[in-house]
């Protein structure tokens, strides 16, 4: 667990966390990173533990989506998502 300030969620920035996490003893590297669509962090992924499977968040693929819907047809499409 990491908790750091960092410039707009680039990629060096999300280096330093993994970096970091790694350095505190972390010895194998994460099966699985589920994360929002911010390509800094999936940079970083690729550099620091190159064999971790990337997944996108749920919660925030449907807020995308719903955020591109008319308001008119978000409820609808919410509830056919869920």
């Amino acid at each position: 667990m990491a908790i750091e300030d960092g410039h707009r969620e680039s990629k060096l920035s999300w280096q330093g966390v993994l970096t970091d996490v790694k350095r505190r003893g972390l010895k194998e590297p994460p099966a699985l990173a589920i994360g929002d669509g911010g390509l800094g962090f999936w940079a970083a992924l690729e550099e620091v533990f190159p064999r971790t499977h990337h997944q996108r968040c749920w919660v925030h693929k449907c807020a995308n989506v719903l955020d591109n819907l008319p308001k008119s047809i978000q409820a609808q499409a919410k509830a056919r998502l869920h």
